[in-house]
């Protein structure tokens, strides 16, 4: 259950966009060519999309996985074998980099047939052209509608899902025994705590002193009805319309600046992520903003706890990013269609998804491993926040956004912007700047 997490050996959702929020890798952004458009599907890509068919005996496969994650599938691998003849072989690669060795080595044949990766990958991956449809057919029923979506580009489904991962506020029941839907009870709630003696912290959320954490601040964003991008009726992103500066995201940037040091002291970007947990653990604070990798050790201290539905700011619900991990084609794979079956007949079989949760202890997309996994009252709860959540942008105009995104929000915090709207609005212009194509 979530006690089999082991933080320490993954790349968390925070850690990863924080690394958005700096410069990509000169790998990544030289493999995209300027922004070039994605290559047309090679042959590989075809016979990937099309209906598996039962490969030749003696076809091997290389899938490359983190050393987490390579136990889990060591099984379902072994199985395939018993069954189609075919090893799979699982070549552990060192997540941070992953994603930039398979965009340059792909084209060259020496990439691997299989990858494991988060949705969020996929704008780069396709405008390379180094990923290949998958037809889920059937199976895309008994995954979550939001894995799927996810994992769903340019109206093609280029993955199997197999975790859902996102924000949730935690709470120290003993310093909060009931729970509340707004902010403005949490913080009232919190301050009370804080009042008695029994807190020092009304709220906790890990920000970055450099870069804030629009990640985490999301959901907040989201109640007040101003996603990063417009969303097309299938879910999908339209890069082409920046829907940041209406007037919802002008009412947070002014939450943001009321929160912060010249207001009520609530955020504060000199507490990390790592300080935040620390005070947490210490009981320092009944609540806590953060997602499933702090929990073992909140569990580990003996904390009583639980897992909330994530408050309210505005007068929308507040919907979390959903990071979404699953496994990708490579589009100039030679074994493509036995790739096909190994990822949508086996990797999307409950065995293979339950050990999949039990070594990264995310709520599975599987319906029907989530629904095992559920038991834990801790992974039902950030599962059902996450089904309500909406997944991390994968368009590569993602990465036009980050900086100057958590750039307004810190000075906002610190309280640097006199005017939180026109900061607001100034940011939104310089993201269309770049997304565009101009300095």
């Amino acid at each position: 259950m979530t006690g089999n997490n082991s933080p320490g050996a993954r790349l968390t959702r925070r850690t990863f966009t924080l690394g958005a929020v700096g410069a990509l890798s000169a790998l990544a952004l030289t493999a995209c060519g300027g922004g070039a458009p994605a290559s047309a599907p090679s042959s590989s890509a075809a016979a990937t999309s099309a209906a598996a068919s039962v490969p030749a005996t003696g076809t091997s496969l290389t899938l490359w996985v983190d050393a987490e994650r390579s136990p889990a599938l060591k099984d379902i691998a072994a199985k395939f074998k018993a069954e189609k003849g075919i090893d799979v072989k699982l070549v552990v690669k060192d997540f941070a980099a992953v994603r930039d060795d398979f965009i340059t080595q792909a084209p060259t044949g020496k990439g691997p047939d299989i990858m494991v990766g988060p949705h969020d990958w996929l704008g780069k991956l396709v405008q390379n052209g180094v990923v290949a449809p998958v037809q889920l057919g059937d199976k895309a029923g008994t995954f979550a509608e939001s894995s799927i979506k996810a994992m769903t580009y340019d109206g093609q489904t280029y993955g199997v899902p197999y975790s859902i991962e996102n924000v949730a506020l935690v709470r120290n029941t003993k310093l909060a025994p009931e729970a509340k839907t707004t902010l403005d009870d949490v913080l009232a709630e919190g301050k009370k705590a804080v009042a008695a003696g029994d807190a020092k912290f009304p709220f906790l959320v890990g920000l970055d002193p450099k870069q804030a954490d629009p990640y985490h601040l999301y959901p907040l964003q989201t109640s007040f009805g101003a996603p990063v991008f417009a969303q097309n009726a299938d879910g999908s992103y339209d890069a082409s319309e920046l829907t940041l500066d209406n007037e919802g995201g002008k009412k947070f940037a002014q939450l943001l600046a009321d929160l912060g040091d010249k207001g009520s002291k609530v955020l504060n970007s000199n507490i990390t992520g790592d300080i935040a947990k620390e005070k947490f653990l210490a009981g320092e604070s009944p609540y806590f903003l953060t997602g499933p990798w702090n929990i073992p050790d909140i569990e580990a201290k003996g904390i009583k706890f639980a897992v909330d539905p994530l408050p309210t700011a505005g007068d929308k619900p507040a919907q979390p990013f959903i990071g979404v991990n699953g496994f990708f084609i490579s589009a100039k794979s030679k074994n493509a269609l036995a790739a096909n079956e190994f990822v949508v007949n086996y990797l999307s079989q409950p065995d293979a998804q339950d050990e999949l949760f039990k070594v990264g202890g995310r709520p599975p997309a599987l319906t029907a491993s989530f629904e095992k996994a559920a038991s834990d009252p801790v992974v039902k709860a950030f599962g059902e926040i996450g089904a309500n959540g909406v997944p991390m942008p994968a368009v590569p105009a993602m990465d036009a956004v980050w900086a100057d995104w958590g750039g307004t929000e810190l000075n906002l915090i610190k309280g640097k912007e006199a005017d939180p709207a026109a900061a607001w609005s100034k940011m939104t212009a310089n993201i269309e700047k770049k997304i565009s194509g101009g300095k």
